[in-house]
């Protein structure tokens, strides 16, 4: 298995995940935060993945 590919992987879950919290009024400053962390690993695992070709 690619190294990368599974923080990738769990960012887009953590990123949509966030993103439905957005939604509800009472929970976007969770959302926010959730949303940003699963970009970060997105990010990061692009990063891994792209570095370890």
């Amino acid at each position: 298995m690619r190294e990368g590919l599974i923080p990738a992987v769990l960012g887009t879950v953590v990123s949509a995940s966030g993103a439905s919290l957005l939604r509800k009024s009472k929970y976007k400053l969770v959302g926010t935060g959730v949303l940003g962390f699963g970009l970060a690993h997105m990010v990061l695992g692009a990063i891994d993945l792209i570095e370890h070709r």
